[in-house]
Order: C-alpha cells, then sequence, then structure tokens
C-alpha cells in the first residue's frame, strides 16, 4: 500500500498538476488511512478494503475529535485515491463511487445490541473446574474491559498491572495526549481481573519487569494488532456478522449508557472527551435507532 501511495502522489503532481502542499496534505491523510486498515482492520491491500472499513475509519477519526471538515477532507481523499485505484485497474471497481461527503449526524458508529455483546463475552468463557486456560481468562477479561470501561485499544494496552484499582473499582488509563484518567470498572471484570492476576498472568510471565496487565503467551505486552485480534476472533465465533473492531465495544458502552438514561456529560468523561460535541455523535445513534424503531412498528409510518 505505501508502493501504490507514493505511485498515486506521483499522479497527483504530474497527470493532475496538483501543487506540493495539496499534495503533501492527500499524502498525509491517506497515510493515517494505511495505517488504521493494517492496525485496526489487518488489511495490508486496498483491494481487501470494502465500504464498512471506510465508514469505521471515519467513526474512528471522529472518535478522535477530529473536525467535520478534516473528515470530509479525508473521504475526499480516500475517494481520489480509490477512482485512481479503478483507473489503474488495480481494484476491480471503485467501492467509494456512492459515498457523500459526511457530515457529523452521518458518520454513526457501529454498535452492537445488548444480546450481541453478551454472546461475544461468553466466548471465551471457561467451562467446568478445570486446569486454568491462561489465553482463554487473559482473552475473557480483555472483552469484558472494553466493554466495562469504554477504553480506547491503546489504552488498553498499555494498562499497567498497578492500573487496576480493586478497592475503589476504578482503573487508570493513559489516554490521548499521554492524559491519564480514571475509569470506572464493573464488579464482574474486577472479579476476572482478580483471578486472572491470581491464577492466569503467573503462567505468562517471563520477565517480572513487563508492568503491562495483559501480557502475550511469551511473557511480552500485547500489542494493538493482538487485541484487535482476540476480538475479531470472538466476534467470528459468536455468529456475529457485523465488521467488529475494538472500537465497537467502546462505541456499543457509551450507546448502551445513553440509552440507560445516563447523562451525556458522565458519558464525554468515561470516554475521555475533550469535547462534547464528539459525545454527542451517541445521540444521533440513537436517534437512529428510534427512527429504525417507528418505521418498523408504527401503523402510520
Amino acid at each position: 500500500m505505501d508502493k501504490v501511495l507514493l505511485h498515486f502522489c506521483g499522479w497527483l503532481s504530474v497527470e493532475r498538476g496538483l501543487g506540493d502542499l495539496t499534495v503533501k496534505s492527500y499524502r498525509t491523510d491517506l497515510t493515517d488511512f494505511i495505517q488504521c486498515l493494517r492496525e485496526e482492520f489487518n488489511v495490508f491491500s486496498f483491494a481487501q478494503v470494502d465500504r464498512d472499513m471506510i465508514v469505521d475509519y471515519l467513526g474512528i477519526c471522529r472518535d478522535r475529535e477530529m473536525e467535520s471538515t478534516t473528515l470530509a477532507r479525508r473521504l475526499v481523499a480516500i475517494k481520489v485515491l480509490f477512482r485512481y485505484l479503478f483507473q489503474e485497474k488495480l481494484i476491480p471497481n471503485d467501492i467509494t463511487d456512492v459515498m457523500d461527503s459526511p457530515k457529523l449526524w452521518r458518520i454513526l458508529p457501529d454498535f452492537l445490541s445488548i444480546e450481541e455483546v453478551e454472546r461475544i463475552l461468553k466466548v471465551y468463557m471457561q467451562r467446568g473446574k478445570g486446569t486454568v486456560d491462561p489465553l482463554m481468562l487473559r482473552n475473557r477479561c480483555i472483552l469484558e474491559l472494553l466493554y466495562s470501561s469504554g477504553l480506547r485499544v491503546s489504552e488498553c494496552a498499555d494498562i499497567t498491572v498497578g492500573g487496576v484499582k480493586f478497592e475503589e473499582e476504578i482503573v487508570r488509563v493513559t489516554g490521548k495526549g499521554r492524559k491519564e484518567r480514571i475509569v470506572p470498572a464493573g464488579r464482574p471484570v474486577l472479579r476476572l481481573l482478580e483471578r486472572y492476576l491470581q491464577e492466569a498472568r503467573p503462567l505468562l510471565a517471563k520477565d517480572s519487569s513487563v508492568p503491562n496487565l495483559f501480557i502475550s503467551y511469551r511473557g511480552k505486552a500485547l500489542n494493538r494488532e493482538r487485541i484487535w485480534a482476540v476480538v475479531k476472533d470472538a466476534a467470528r465465533a459468536a455468529g456475529i456478522m457485523k465488521n467488529i473492531h475494538p472500537h465497537t465495544l467502546r462505541h456499543s458502552f457509551a450507546s448502551h449508557l445513553l440509552q440507560n438514561g445516563a447523562d451525556l456529560r458522565v458519558i464525554q468523561e468515561m470516554l475521555g472527551h475533550a469535547d462534547i460535541s464528539t459525545t454527542q455523535i451517541y445521540t444521533h445513534v440513537e436517534q437512529s435507532r428510534l427512527l429504525a424503531v417507528h418505521r418498523q412498528f408504527h401503523p402510520r409510518k
């Protein structure tokens, strides 16, 4: 993808006659898009990209608190790229052809129903009282924590053992801009984490100097890509056909809080959003859900 981007930028300069600053802007936006494809979707070829991934990427950008004008520019860059890929016969069709420029209310993050979340959480549930499977228990803790506390995947990867405060029922995480914030953790996930620390992590730990809460079977800190795979594998095993990634659990956390009457300012604080306008996207998710229910069930729809 990096090589394709290099050729594309050359095409913009030579064939389209765009200025250096404009080409640099395209390169910056698309480099971020490519990085997200790799880290969030495990995609390494433009031929693997579908429309849902692009919409999800814009949702992730919105979660980073990007302005809607920046989102519109990002989508323009992606559309021009895919038009180029189609013209050069590098992809069979232009999946962005029918995508409109985004407005805030249209960039809605996908989220799961409560029943779908329950199905995902049960995937790594250990049966019986046999010997503990450390990886299974670790994966269950990851899923529970992502949903219970609405964490970003990078925050989940960076949590330290000392960051879990069992008595206070909180978790200390490092968010965007290296800002620390405190998020509540429910009792079910705290019970699982306590068991993980007592029974599972010691079986995985090879080096006591690794501070990260979640570690691999080699004893190394778990990275974002592996956490992404844990979520994706669980969704597949649960029979969830939606395009799932770690942010989906974060979106579901916020949407379910709002559905059950939580104050938007409280959700803003728990998600670590600097601006309330970023959190307000979930009110649009809720409105779209209500409209769908109305259309389905009202006699004069």
